[in-house]
């Protein structure tokens, strides 16, 4: 299903330079996994590196490419008043087993640290009801990337 969903991720539309960042399902996918890997007000090396890694291999981006979409969805982010704005795009462009796939995404951002701090279980959450994800979905992935993860630490409310 990662394959599926990183395939899908490749085919969005980039967006056109004149419309709002937040229309564009790369930016908003961008923005929604920097705001979960800023939740718990501090940005680990580890966390840094696979939200690049993930754009990376999302979209196949290199470079000042990778770059600019990792700046556009900081920028998203810190500019929003809300989560809506993003997972309304990402509600409409992805189908039900891509948004399941992108709250796995999620989980490998706050994961990637070693530790679940509950803001970050809380936006995973907030993220995945918007977006359509059932909460047995969100907690299997949540689950899953957890045993994945080396030394990964923390308990969730769904537990």
């Amino acid at each position: 299903m990662f394959e599926r969903v990183l395939s899908f991720l490749k085919e969005l539309p980039a967006g056109g330079g004149a419309s709002n960042d937040a229309d564009d399902p790369r930016v908003a996918a961008s923005a929604l996994l920097y705001h979960v890997m800023n939740a718990d007000g501090v940005r680990q090396d580890a966390e840094w590196e696979r939200f690049k890694a993930v754009l990376a291999e999302s979209y196949s981006l290199i470079g000042d490419e990778l770059d600019a979409l990792a700046a556009a969805g900081e920028r998203a982010d810190n500019e929003a008043v809300d989560l809506y704005a993003f997972t309304s795009v990402l509600k409409r462009q992805l189908d039900a087993d891509a948004r399941k796939a992108f709250i796995g995404l999620m989980w490998e951002i706050v994961y990637a640290d070693g530790e679940l701090h509950e803001l970050e279980d809380n936006i995973v959450w907030r993220v995945a009801e918007l977006i359509g994800v059932e909460r047995r979905d969100r907690v299997e992935a949540r689950r899953k990337t957890a045993a994945e993860a080396p030394g990964a630490t923390g308990t969730s409310s769904d537990e």
